[in-house]
């Protein structure tokens, strides 16, 4: 508790409290934890500056009541036992001055899922750079497919069940441990408040250049997360990443294992190929040879991505087969390669990828699933990294794979300086240069249009932003429609 952010607390008995608001609910982790505390007996309330589909429909199917605009009204209708405030929320948000002169008993998410959810269960964390959200719905996937009836939430809509979050009996629970700070009166990382018991740390690369100073500054963060692992607990840790896998040694107690897609590790792959149907290969574990699994999605990474599963599963107790049935079963996450349509010959695939790193495993992805179609990769830079020049030449590699490339100038953001802007005119002409036909734009439209009149039968239509692009992909299918008639 702290008399200057007010009756903030880091932890809660789940029955001293009935009525919760969450102050920020429309943001996807808050409401999607909005609806899994009321499916768990909560009255829930929330509120946020504007409330808008599809969340809008998500917390109204939910029985959620959101309330828009912030005001302390909201509180007078609200009557709760407890608030959770947002990381998106700052300390003047006339709500959270509001919660604080009343005195009400407030957490920030993250600490309030530690103490409603985690509290007594096993607690299994997926965090790293890269592709937390797939993970997590896959480790999620392989146990619900195993009957373990676990609990999750992860920050993607997974397509298995057609939601973010799980309420179940059993004794898991599985989250995405994201590495941003938690709330205004919290700038430590999230995952510190999810008491992870069994752990994976699929990747560390410098991110967040909003809040981490440097490389050091942002390993320190999973330095902690690895430490806080109890002396029973296990940590998967991807070989191919030496930097986490020597933090993992260095500052955990629990027993540290390593996976890889290629090169020596405790779980490795044999005889790896990719095809139409996704990934197909022989997994190596300490037990011995595993037999032939099928992965529904493609990329090293992703096949990477699985092995980590595939240890935490064994871990918790699972049988090879009762794993290669829930990978085989595993249908994705929304907005992760997922597939928006194919009109006129042309496929148009959307994918959250940002990270340097992310867009070039992602587009090698798609080179290895569709290796005979002709790839246009169109990126958005939209996160506060993303836009920053840290990046510039790592960028300018990135698209290898791609035949074309079309990039939107970002908007000028407050917390970029002008100094430290991505010069996308280098970009672009960087990859010119490496022979992909590349262009950019700061209008959207210019963009949609591009893509419309130029595509061809046959193209595969990379669309890459952790944002919605100004309706990009569904603007882009409707002109397709038009063009070919469909």
């Amino acid at each position: 508790m702290s008399d200057d952010n007010g009756n903030v607390l880091s932890q809660i008995e789940p029955g001293s409290v009935r009525r919760i608001h969450l102050v920020g609910v429309a943001g996807t982790g808050m409401g999607s934890f909005a609806g899994m505390l009321k499916a768990a007996g909560y009255e829930v309330t929330g509120s946020d500056e504007s409330v808008y589909p599809p969340m809008s429909d998500m917390l109204q199917a939910w029985g959620v009541t959101a309330m828009s605009p912030y005001s302390p009204a909201n509180l007078d209708a609200a009557r709760p036992d407890l608030a959770i405030i947002g990381n998106v929320i700052r300390r003047v948000n006339p709500e959270a001055t509001a919660v604080r002169e009343r005195g009400i008993p407030s957490m920030s998410f993250p600490a309030a899922f530690g103490s409603l959810v985690l509290a007594g269960r096993h607690s299994v964390v997926i965090a790293g750079t890269h592709g937390k959200t797939t993970t997590s719905a896959l480790m999620s996937h392989v146990l619900v497919s195993a009957g373990t009836d676990p609990s999750f939430l992860v920050g993607g809509v997974t397509l298995n069940y057609d939601g973010n979050f799980r309420n179940g009996k059993g004794p898991f629970v599985v989250v995405e441990g994201d590495e941003y700070d938690t709330a205004y009166f919290d700038k430590g990382p999230k995952f510190m408040h999810y008491r992870a018991r069994t752990a994976m740390l699929t990747s560390v690369e410098f991110d967040h250049a909003d809040i981490y100073r440097d490389m050091a500054h942002y390993e320190s963060a999973y330095e902690k997360f690895a430490a806080a692992l109890p002396e029973d607990g296990f940590l998967a840790v991807a070989a191919s990443y030496p930097n986490a896998v020597a933090i993992a040694r260095r500052a955990s107690k629990a027993y540290v294992a390593t996976y890889a897609a290629h090169g020596e590790a405790d779980y490795s792959t044999d005889n790896l190929r990719f095809g139409p149907e996704g990934a197909r290969f022989t997994i190596v574990e300490p037990r011995g040879r595993a037999g032939e699994f099928l992965l529904p999605m493609s990329g090293h990474h992703n096949v990477e991505n699985a092995l980590g599963v595939y240890a935490l599963a064994r871990q918790l107790g699972l049988s090879a087969d009762q794993v290669r049935e829930g990978f085989a079963s595993f249908t994705g996450v929304k907005r992760r390669q997922e597939i928006r349509g194919e009109i006129g010959g042309v496929l148009v695939i959307d994918d959250f990828a940002h990270h340097p790193t992310a867009v070039r495993e992602t587009i090698t992805a798609i080179r290895l699933r569709y290796p005979e179609r002709r790839l246009w990769a169109v990126f958005e830079p939209r996160s506060n990294t993303s836009r920053r020049n840290i990046h510039q030449e790592e960028y300018a590699r990135s698209f290898e794979g791609a035949a074309r490339a079309s990039i939107r100038v970002p908007e000028p953001h407050d917390k970029v300086p002008i100094d430290e802007q991505l010069d996308i005119n280098r970009v672009v002409a960087a990859l010119n240069a490496r022979g992909i036909q590349a262009d950019a734009s700061p209008d959207v439209d210019v963009l949609v249009q591009r893509v419309i009149a130029e595509a061809k039968p046959g193209d595969v239509l990379l669309v890459m932003s952790n944002g919605a692009f100004g309706g990009f992909i569904p603007t882009v299918l409707e002109g397709l429609r038009e063009r070919f008639g469909q």
